[in-house]
């Protein structure tokens, strides 16, 4: 018997597949330009290929957005919640300060990893507060791109408990 997930999709062995939304916010477009002593020299499509690669091997599927807008980061936030079983996001600046953001998430009822690449605590002080993090199901920081791995696993837990 083949199972099917709750969207008609094909199951993946013994559980259904799960579209994880991975969203990134302004200025990550430039990774492995910008910054690079801070953020490395990977980009944005090296981070969003090896996301796809662990969601992959749990069965699961990706859907990448970028943007340097709020509102388009709104409104991607509002259609993962019908596409999507969880959500990868890196808000980038939008961390600090983007309450429409926040929510947006707190409007999303699957698991929400919020991710960095830097540790923003270990930054410039208004780095230090993150309006992501009261909605997120669990924050990853300063883990470069081992804390997008990580966020993977930790989603693909989350849906299979």
């Amino acid at each position: 018997m083949r199972l099917i997930d709750r969207r008609g999709r094909p199951a993946w062995h013994d559980r259904p597949v799960a579209t994880i939304a991975l969203l990134h916010g302004p200025n990550l477009n430039l990774l492995g330009q910008r910054e690079p002593h801070i953020y490395g020299s990977a980009t944005l499509a090296d981070y969003e290929a090896l996301v796809a690669a662990v969601a992959e091997r749990h069965g699961h599927t990706v859907s990448a957005f970028q943007t340097n807008h709020e509102g388009q980061l709104v409104d991607a936030i509002h259609a993962a919640r019908g596409a999507a079983d969880a959500i990868i996001i890196n808000p980038g600046a939008f961390t600090h300060y983007a309450w429409s953001i926040h929510d947006a998430l707190a409007a999303f009822s699957g698991p929400i990893i919020e991710v960095h690449i830097s540790n923003p605590n270990a930054r410039e002080p208004w780095r230090h507060t993150s309006v992501v993090a009261p909605v997120a199901t669990g924050s990853i920081m300063g883990l470069g791109m081992h804390g997008y791995e990580l966020a993977v696993e930790a989603i693909a837990r989350k849906l299979a408990s």
